[in-house]
């Protein structure tokens, strides 16, 4: 539920979470109990998100107007885009098992 802000003639501004559906409404002061009307006080308290937050939230701004090409590939020894020939290390018999040298040989592999 979301937290808005109210203004209570007698007793000043207050906040209040209430459901969505509800954010027209007015809502009861907590001191005096009159209703009192909802008012935009101020701006939203993003500095008091988490680190982790703000920085999806600034991935999500930057990959809007400056998204990163997936054409770069995945990097050295990458078995999906490299064709041909695989890694050095892998071997394969004539059964098609794989082995790979210097490995440890009760792991193992996809």
């Amino acid at each position: 539920m979301p937290m808005y802000d109210y203004s209570c003639g007698g007793c000043g501004d207050f906040a209040a979470l209430r459901p969505l559906a509800q954010w027209r409404d007015p809502a009861a002061c907590p001191q005096c109990g009159a209703l009192s009307a909802r008012i935009i006080g101020g701006a939203p308290a993003i500095s008091a998100l988490s680190s982790a937050v703000n920085r999806a939230r600034a991935v999500n701004e930057r990959s809007a107007n400056e998204p990163r090409s997936s054409r770069a590939g995945h990097g050295m020894n990458c078995g999906c885009c490299s064709g041909g020939r695989g890694s050095g290390k892998t071997r394969t018999s004539t059964d098609g098992a794989k082995s790979f040298a210097g490995a440890r040989p009760w792991m193992i592999s996809h």
